[in-house]
């Protein structure tokens, strides 16, 4: 009989945003218990937190409700001012939550980390493609709004981050990006995110030509 997964413990910070593998994360951290939380994770080594979705309920002053699915964050660069914190992490390994603990003094849980995802399972082809499909759309975005990510942004020469990254940069909803970050496969996750991204694409680009026609 196979060992169990380990788990272990990790601060937790729930956001209204997926963190996928690779991504950078900035935050401005000034709630109290998310400082606190700092200053404990800013003393291990290496600097760790865990990250989930809001399913729902507010990222400040909790009682909200999580996804049991995220991202480790390792913290890259700080600065601290006087009202905040300033930092930038970036994800790491795929995590599901075993079991929430208490959030006194901030949100904690038991994770087990998921099997990365790697891109020797799928055609080269598939994943060229599933960036000419987010790439092309961000383009097309940028003519009726400001995406978070230019059409022409850098990635990762890495294919099995690059994978992750273009799921990062892609227009679509953090609906959408939790269904992706749960993905099992490679090739699921690519074809998905193909769907996902047209899809977003078409939504945009009809809601901004259709004729107005309850002021005519």
């Amino acid at each position: 009989m196979p060992s169990p997964t380990p788990t272990r413990e990790l601060p937790m910070f729930p956001l209204g945003s997926v963190l996928f593998p690779g991504m950078p994360l900035p935050l401005r951290v000034f709630e109290p218990r998310y400082v606190e939380m700092l200053s404990t994770v800013l003393g291990q080594s290496p600097s760790e937190f865990g990250v989930v979705l809001i399913e729902r309920g507010s990222e400040v002053g909790g009682g909200d409700v999580r996804f049991p699915l995220g991202t480790v964050a390792t913290i890259e660069s700080v600065q601290i001012g006087e009202d905040s914190i300033q930092l930038v992490a970036r994800g790491g390994a795929r995590v599901e939550v075993v079991e929430w603990l208490a959030d006194d003094p901030y949100p904690r849980a038991q994770l087990r980390e998921l099997a990365p995802l790697t891109a020797e399972t799928v055609d080269p082809a598939a994943l060229a493609d599933a960036e000419h499909v987010v790439r092309e759309t961000l383009t097309q975005v940028i003519e009726f709004a400001e995406p978070r990510w230019p059409p022409d942004i850098e990635l990762a020469e890495d294919p099995d981050i690059r994978l992750w990254q273009l799921a990062g940069i892609a227009p679509i909803g953090p609906l959408d990006q939790q269904a992706l970050l749960g993905s099992t496969t490679a090739a699921a996750m690519l074809a998905r995110l193909v769907e996902e991204t047209r899809a977003a694409g078409d939504t945009l680009v009809q809601g901004w030509t259709d004729p107005d026609d309850g002021l005519g």
